[in-house]
């Protein structure tokens, strides 16, 4: 990995306008051009605009959306199924290339991306109080940052990461995640508590437009996730940290985390699953269906869910992208299509042998709502929030009913839609007899909590978490695919995606001892630390 990065702040501009001999006492004013930026007259608060959208998917047409939450977790995870011939997750096949994506490359991915620009957003408002707010927001999102790049690899270059240009720092250490982990609790625990209700003007805020109410209830949510992550392998931790923010996370849907993209800006700022979803480097728009695992179990419950986010024949051909304005959205004629399977020439493996294989439009496709340009990318959610509140009272008796805050969870899961679009809008009356029929199971609680976490991240198209949580818990049971033909995992689900290859050449000592400490081995069902 290359860390020579680059600043975002240009080098003072000077020029020497002294002719031979002479002189004078206002040299450093009169040279220094009004229109250069510098650290002393850059605003930070840029920076913080362009960390939150790349959080959201690179630039380079999204390819780590593309690769890594849909090609990869949205089948693993059997969210989406699809038989595009290069969607390698859901028959356990090691595309190097699709695996690195998320890492990226000395241009893009989220080292070069996210980690950059965060770093330096973190470094150029340490220790000035005109931005203290900003500071902390910063530390509070690179802490978000990292911890979703060390739940896809494990350990992964952490504390000296994006010191290239600062520190010099060129082939930064790869941290054991035990200690990234307790590091990233620690920075948000301080960074949400230093947050204060100040005048500062954060112009540069997406996602809460400086609200910083709410940015303390995102720190305080977000302690709580990374909390959990530790169950397996560090119980008295977890509890810790939970029991660190009880009665200070987030209280509504109104306090949910996310990004407005539009259309202005054309692929930069438009939504990268959308740009993925409606076909615009290739057939996905015809071929990604959602899963017949997850439609089943929408339809099980008589779920709400499935006559707002599914819809049958919304494209009539692969040929043409034109979406089909008389789409159906009745859920008797929703129909997910099974996972693992393909256009290919071996039967046991071609869509047709579905047995309920007629049409490849009669499968149920995302609402063209959910998937549209400027649609919203969501980062984290009071559904999912309180459904792992339901876990840690569930587990420890803490923070109150595993039953009442499993109903809130449940009922934030379906009244959210509506941040998506008002089509998708289920009413708080139809949820709340939803949740009365569904009632919390205390004999299958852990199962059906993190089941309806699995649905919630699935419908947030969050498949990165919606991977990272079914390995800390094991819930929902998903059943494998099988032996698909060229798998690399012996026909089990995925545990971790292994280090890029060209981290054997650019930062090879680092890259092999890393490699070399994965439980399990560096590859596909090798497991990050917190998945024992």
């Amino acid at each position: 990995m290359r860390k020579i990065f680059k600043p975002i702040i240009s080098g003072l501009a000077v020029t020497l306008l002294l002719s031979a001999g002479s002189c004078t006492k206002d040299f450093e004013k009169i040279n220094t051009d009004p229109n250069a930026y510098t650290n002393e007259n850059f605003n930070p608060n840029y920076l913080l605009s362009t960390s939150q959208l790349t959080y959201t998917g690179s630039t380079d047409f999204a390819y780590d959306t593309w690769r890594a939450n849909l090609i990869y977790a949205s089948t693993m995870m059997q969210g989406f199924s699809t038989v595009v011939s290069y969607w390698a997750g859901d028959k356990y096949i090691l595309n190097e290339a699709y695996t690195t994506a998320y890492w990226g490359t000395s241009a893009v991915g989220a080292y070069s991306e996210q980690v950059r620009n965060i770093a330096d957003l973190v470094y150029n408002t340490k220790g000035k109080p005109e931005y203290n707010n900003l500071h902390q927001i910063a530390r509070i999102w690179k802490a978000l940052i990292f911890a979703r790049l060390t739940d896809l690899y494990g350990d992964i270059p952490y504390s000296e990461a994006g010191l290239g240009y600062h520190d010099k720092i060129y082939t930064p250490k790869y941290d054991k995640q035990q200690d990234i982990y307790n590091d990233l609790l620690k920075e948000v625990d301080e960074a949400t508590n230093a947050l204060t209700a100040s005048s500062e003007n954060l112009v540069g805020d997406v996602i809460y437009r400086g609200d910083i109410n709410k940015w303390k209830k995102f720190g305080n949510s977000f302690i709580l996730r990374l909390a959990m992550r530790l169950i397996k392998v560090d119980e008295n931790k977890a509890k810790e940290y939970a029991n660190k923010v009880i009665n200070k996370t987030m209280t509504s849907n109104d306090d949910n985390a996310y990004l407005k993209h539009e259309t202005s800006g054309a692929r930069v700022t438009q939504n990268r699953n959308s740009q993925v979803l409606l076909g615009d480097g290739g057939q996905e728009h015809f071929y990604t269906k959602w899963s017949k695992t997850f439609i089943d179990f929408l339809k099980k419950s008589n779920d709400p869910r499935l006559a707002k986010i599914a819809v049958t024949k919304l494209y009539l051909s692969d040929g043409n992208k034109d979406q089909n304005a008389s789409f159906i959205t009745d859920p008797a004629k929703q129909k997910g299509m099974p996972n693992g399977k393909d256009l290919g020439a071996k039967p046991e493996y071609n869509i047709a042998s579905d047995l309920n294989f007629t049409k490849m439009d009669e499968y149920s496709s995302a609402h063209p709502e959910m998937i549209k340009r400027e649609a919203p990318t969501f980062i984290l959610t009071y559904a999912e929030t309180e459904l792992l509140w339901a876990e840690a009272a569930q587990r420890w008796s803490i923070g109150g009913s595993a039953s009442q805050h499993y109903k809130n969870g449940v009922k934030a899961g379906l009244t959210y839609l509506n941040q998506y679009s008002s089509t998708l809008g289920i009413s708080e009356a139809e949820a709340e007899e939803y949740v009365i029929k569904n009632p919390l199971n205390t004999s299958d609680a852990l199962n059906q909590i993190n089941s309806q976490y699995w649905a919630h991240t699935i419908t947030m198209l969050d498949f990165y978490e919606t991977w990272s949580n079914w390995r800390r818990t094991g819930y929902p049971i998903l059943i494998s695919i099988g032996n698909y033909p060229g798998n690399a995992t012996g026909g089990t689900i995925p545990r971790r995606f292994p280090y890029p290859v060209m981290e054997a050449a650019e930062n090879p000592e680092n890259y092999k001892a890393a490699s070399n400490a994965v439980t399990g081995g560096d590859k596909l069902t090798g497991r990050v630390w917190w998945d024992k």
